[in-house]
């Protein structure tokens, strides 16, 4: 499932006088295979339904909005779902989206607000990237897209496979002349594939896998935009399970995403410091989101939870990217930066 489309619909949310729920629940299942947010939901928002006079618009509004959460709890939750994510609001136009996830949310949270809470969920969405998956030999290919992870797609490409025949009186060169060709034309095809799946599902992660005799032959057919996008190359058997490949390939893409984030941060600390394309700290990010200039927002996961919030609802409502830095280190003491896309009157922010 992909979650940008939610994720934009509740950064464009208008702030309102009425309370705006959003409930972040573990979904996983206790010892006894029971689920174990059930009295987290009720006694949280009991508790913060006395936080309006009775009979008051805005605790008439959250109670209709507990009322449609128990019984989507009660009546849609998926049993399987390890996460869920709820956002609502009755009196904008009884707002109420949710969301069910193959991925656990680490603990329950509830908050209430003028608009919908959107740093867990889009914490969640840079942690479970969206990536495909290539394992390739001389005459088969299986192409995986992964997101949130699970399998989101799965296809396999069979080339042409080519005996060896004394029929026809063929000489071994001109043989091996037809299998080369055949062995081209078979990863052209692969290419091409995931040339075509990469674009239409705006995927800009691959992981390829394969032996050392086939991939040279991947790595040069590769366009320059496609061969960019590619974060590691791995062996894996063609015959490995789907639980097997998503392991290594999920490894593999967790290692790419610290190298990344180690670079996005040496290239965003080396341009502020040059009064280049970057912005250190949490007001001169503020100014740069303000301004539009932020690509990318680097945030670590120990700045304060109202202001990641704040500056990740402006990054997305600006369609600039949003990577959580898991080594916190990196970005102390600031905890924030940015890479900008443009500087204003000479200087970066």
């Amino acid at each position: 499932m992909q979650l940008d489309s939610l994720i934009d619909r509740l950064a464009d949310f208008a702030p309102t006088t009425a309370p705006v729920i959003s409930l972040y629940l573990d979904g996983r299942p206790d010892q006894h295979g029971r689920e174990q947010y059930g009295l987290f939901v009720r006694k949280e928002l009991a508790t913060q339904s006395r936080t309006w006079p009775p009979r008051s618009p805005e605790r008439e509004s959250f109670h209709r909005d507990v009322d449609r959460i128990l019984t989507w709890l009660h009546e849609e939750a998926r049993p399987s779902a390890t996460g869920l994510a709820i956002f609502a609001c009755a009196a904008a136009s009884d707002f109420f989206e949710t969301v069910q996830l193959d991925v656990p949310i680490e603990e329950h949270a509830l908050f209430v607000g003028a608009t919908p809470r959107l740093s867990p969920l889009v914490r969640l969405a840079d942690r479970y990237r969206r990536y495909a998956a290539v394992i390739i030999d001389s005459h088969a290919a299986r192409i995986f897209v992964f997101g949130l992870g699970g399998i989101e797609a799965a296809g396999e490409i069979e080339g042409e496979k080519t005996r060896r025949t004394e029929a026809g009186g063929w000489s071994q060169a001109r043989f091996q002349r037809h299998v080369d060709h055949q062995v081209a034309q078979h990863v052209k095809d692969v290419v091409d594939a995931l040339d075509d799946i990469t674009r239409t599902e705006s995927i800009d992660r691959v992981v390829l896998a394969g032996d050392d005799v086939v991939m040279p032959l991947v790595r040069a057919q590769l366009p320059k935009h496609l061969d960019d996008k590619v974060a590691d190359v791995i062996r894996l058997e063609m015959t490995a399970g789907e639980p097997e490949v998503m392991e290594r390939t999920l490894a593999a893409m967790r290692a790419a995403t610290t190298r990344g984030d180690a670079d996005a941060v040496a290239a965003a600390l080396d341009a502020q410091r040059a009064g280049g394309l970057g912005a250190v700290g949490v007001d001169e990010v503020r100014a740069a989101l303000g301004n539009g200039q932020v690509h990318e927002l680097l945030i670590s996961d120990d700045v304060d939870a109202d202001v990641a919030e704040e500056l990740v609802a402006r990054a997305r409502r600006t369609s600039a990217a949003v990577r959580f830095v898991d080594d916190r280190a990196r970005l102390r003491p600031a905890g924030v930066a940015a890479r900008l896309r443009y500087r204003i009157g000479g200087k970066a922010a």
